[in-house]
């Protein structure tokens, strides 16, 4: 879908999306049409139940004395509460609803009040970012859609003042969008046509803006003993890989070792497919577990963002790519397995695994990058949905700040977070008699927490946070920027985090 910028004026012809304001305040260009009909828009609001609600719409159709196809009035809700949310939500809604009613092209013209909290170009490039993201759809292996089936709204047009700057804003937001994009196509894709390999090369594709991308295969990886990490994968007859991702935007000044500026790091699952190994899955739903790589997803989708939109800043982004099988070389429940670090694991359940891949991609990161920061992201544990549901991630960290930065960024792009204890309590059930430690505690209790408490275990020092996603991942309804499906929880939340406090001005 194309998302185009223009002064505001009244289309002659074809679909107008007009902007209400809270009270049925229509702005100038919005009274000016509503006289030019003898007051059909004012009729019409007055004759329904339209309040001007946050992207509440009414369709008013052929408006008498211009040849508009119809007029769609869209509310901006209160005042008080209009941001760039308010205004992404605007965009999701209108352009669903305009696809819905199989309208091919629109005008959206936006008149905001004098207490607007956001500048007109703001409002605009923000509309069209939602919009944007809205129009995902995952069809590709749809070969027999109907007419009525396929998306119909090829262009939408965003009227309103400050152009300039509008398509200033969007540029940004538009390779964010890219990088959702990215993460939801990754996610969506099936675990027979995505898996270790193939998924190793479609990151590869980011070297075309710049990034460097290295992928280690089961032989560099077993010279550096990650042990844990290729004992997942052992069952399977896919190969195992570790893919590294550099994005170099910020200046290298020489940091307190002498190496160049310390980058931030992302580390994310990548279990291509999930059947829980020897300790099997039950069937029902397992279908689900193709996207069990989505912390992956959301990592090589975050580093296309970064470099999509020249972002002023040294990151790394690494992710374990596996399947867990249970094939006749599977790893077997009471195995021990040493990991990058030199810490044993006795592998109690191996559909425990994700928590083995980090291990030595965390391990990795910290040795070979001394990283500001980490945040891994992983759809780690059942236990965090029934926790928090769909409704947040679970958060796990070290480090006040870090944690704060995180839950911040997560309100101001509605990917919320929920932080949860780590102490030494819940670390000690993770103590072994036979090993340094065990994958699981043996009880069915804080099950995400444990989890935690693992990982905890391989980032040393380092300021390092963990996002549980297994609950937000995918969504099997619509929002307003989220069509059900892959859903990217991640990429505009860690984005935002960068811009805000790690990008050089």
């Amino acid at each position: 879908m194309q998302i185009s910028f223009a002064n505001p004026s009244i289309p002659d012809k074809g679909v107008l999306v007009l902007s209400v304001a809270d009270g049925l305040k229509l702005g100038e260009l919005g009274k000016a049409l509503d006289k030019q009909t003898k007051g059909s828009l004012t009729r019409a609001m007055m004759a329904s139940k339209f309040k001007a609600k946050k992207a509440q719409m009414l369709h008013v159709m052929t408006p008498a004395g211009t040849k508009l196809d119809r007029v769609v009035l869209v509310g901006l809700g209160k005042d008080k509460s209009f941001n760039a949310l308010a205004a992404q939500s605007i965009g999701g809604h209108v352009m669903a609803t305009l696809n819905g009613a199989g309208v091919k092209a629109a005008t959206l013209v936006l008149e905001l009040t004098d207490k607007a909290s956001l500048s007109i170009s703001e409002t605009a490039a923000n509309t069209g970012f939602g919009a944007r993201l809205r129009s995902y759809r995952f069809d590709k292996y749809r070969t027999t859609l109907k007419d009525d089936e396929k998306p119909a709204l090829k262009s939408l047009k965003i009227a309103a003042g400050g152009v300039a700057k509008a398509k200033t804003y969007f540029a940004d937001l538009d390779k964010v969008a890219d990088g959702v994009f990215m993460t939801r196509d990754l996610v969506s894709e099936p675990a027979n046509l995505l898996y270790p390999e193939s998924m190793a090369k479609k990151i590869k594709t980011l070297t075309k803006l710049g990034i460097k991308v290295e992928v280690l295969n089961e032989v560099q990886m077993k010279k550096l003993g990650m042990g844990a990490l290729l004992g997942v994968g052992q069952g399977s007859a896919r190969s195992s890989k570790l893919v590294v991702m550099q994005w170099n935007g910020a200046p290298k000044a020489k940091g307190k070792k002498g190496k160049g500026e310390q980058p931030i790091a992302f580390v994310g699952k990548g279990v291509t497919f999930d059947t829980g190994g020897i300790s099997l899955k039950p069937a029902g739903g397992m279908e689900d577990m193709k996207w069990d790589m989505g912390g992956s997803a959301v990592v090589t989708g975050l580093m296309k963002a970064l470099a999509g939109r020249k972002a002023k800043v040294n990151a790394v982004g690494v992710v374990g790519l596996v399947e867990n099988m249970p094939g006749a070389n599977a790893q077997r429940p009471g195995d021990i397995v040493t990991s990058m670090s030199g810490q044993t694991i006795e592998v109690l359940n191996t559909d425990a695994e994700g928590r083995l891949v980090l291990a030595d991609a965390l391990y990795y990161t910290r040795d070979r990058f001394d990283p500001k920061f980490m945040v891994n992201l992983a759809t780690l544990t059942g236990a965090i949905i029934i926790a928090l549901g769909s409704e947040h991630a679970g958060l796990f960290s070290n480090n006040d700040e870090l944690c704060e930065r995180l839950t911040a960024a997560g309100k101001s792009v509605a990917e919320k977070l929920w932080r949860l204890p780590l102490n030494k309590a819940y670390d000690k059930t993770l103590n072994c008699d036979v090993a340094d430690m065990k994958n699981i505690s043996g009880g069915r209790d804080a099950g995400s927490i444990t989890a935690a408490q693992f990982l905890k275990r391989f980032v040393g020092e380092t300021p390092w946070a963990h996002l549980d996603i297994a609950g937000v991942t995918w969504s099997k309804k619509d929002s307003a920027t989220v069509p059900k499906g892959g859903t990217a929880f991640g990429v505009r939340l860690l984005n935002e985090l960068v811009a805000n406090h790690y990008e050089g001005k």
